[in-house]
């Protein structure tokens, strides 16, 4: 009865003219719902589409005006055959992803783990790892990483020895074993040199991780102690399961992150073919590079998704 007495008033108050309040939530849910989609047609779906239409025609610019016409794959072709740098990048960016990636992951999880124990200063330590975060822009970046040239401050360079990350290459000179093997020396350099990008990358993973390690509960870690577990099996059969989940949520956004890294050659290549009014071109590049994205996020997720642990399982 209750029923038929809530739908008699509704339609008597819509006799009057007047909104329920059920209705009113509809319409304001409605109203932000459109705010989106207004803003996705229009910044993200048509220049979506326009840079599509570009990859596959000739584009060429008269004075308020641009032309294009069917070419078919032409600017790919160009850009993976003819192009002199965009397949190396490419090849840089997809090398360097293939084995930061882990050291980003391995990082996020063990600082994630220390910031998750009770000791002083635990809220200054989350905060300043997750610092980076909110100041995360390529100038900021790149003055820690030593690269001052590059953001016009090439007097400076004395304040980015303090961040120097040659230091190991130095130390392994003067030991007398840099040059035992040059590709595990290149790799050791070339992990050292990264060592401030993998920290200031890391963020949102320990964030993360903090939020999937305050999600463990209680009871487990109680029915482990009365069981003598030591803190090594504790992090393996507790701790790393419940993590699972959010390790493939994190390899997902770190994989994108990197190849989204406007400080990345295939970015700055993509840039520059668009600084010199090639929109074909940089086009093709962009959606090339698109694709290799999705592939390495499809290839990640397969890899993944069936060691992720669920608690209803």
């Amino acid at each position: 009865m209750s029923g038929k007495a809530d739908a008699a008033a509704e339609k008597a108050v819509k006799k009057r003219g007047r909104l329920t309040y059920e209705r009113k939530k509809s319409l304001y849910g409605y109203g932000f719902i459109g705010l989106w989609l207004v803003g996705t047609v229009l910044f993200f779906l048509i220049p979506l589409g326009k840079s599509l239409w570009y990859s596959f025609s000739d584009v060429s610019l008269d004075p308020g005006a641009v032309h294009t016409s069917f070419a078919g794959f032409k600017n790919y072709s160009k850009v993976l055959g003819e192009d002199p740098y965009y397949t190396e990048y490419l090849t840089d960016v997809l090398t360097e992803t293939l084995w930061k990636t882990p050291l980003i992951l391995i990082f996020s999880l063990f600082i994630a783990v220390m910031l998750n124990q009770k000791f002083r200063g635990r809220t200054l330590a989350r905060a300043v790892f997750f610092l980076p975060v909110i100041i995360a822009t390529g100038p900021v970046f790149r003055i820690i990483s030593g690269d001052m040239d590059s953001t016009g401050n090439s007097g400076a360079a004395q304040f980015s020895t303090m961040f120097s990350t040659d230091l190991v290459g130095q130390l392994m000179q003067f030991l007398g074993i840099y040059g035992i093997s040059d590709r595990m020396s290149g790799f050791i350099t070339a992990v050292a040199d990264n060592v401030f990008g993998i920290v200031w990358s890391s963020g949102i993973q320990i964030l993360l991780f903090l939020a999937a390690l305050q999600n463990i509960p209680s009871s487990a870690r109680e029915a482990a102690q009365l069981e003598g577990a030591t803190a090594w099996e504790y992090f393996w059969k507790i701790t790393f399961p419940y993590v699972t989940p959010f390790i493939l949520a994190n390899l997902i956004f770190t994989v994108i992150d990197s190849f989204t890294n406007p400080m990345n050659k295939v970015m700055e290549r993509i840039g520059t073919m668009r600084s010199q009014f090639d929109f074909g071109e940089a086009a093709a590049m962009a959606w090339v590079y698109f694709g290799v994205v999705l592939a390495a996020i499809g290839a990640v997720t397969a890899l993944i998704r069936r060691s992720v642990y669920y608690e209803n399982e």
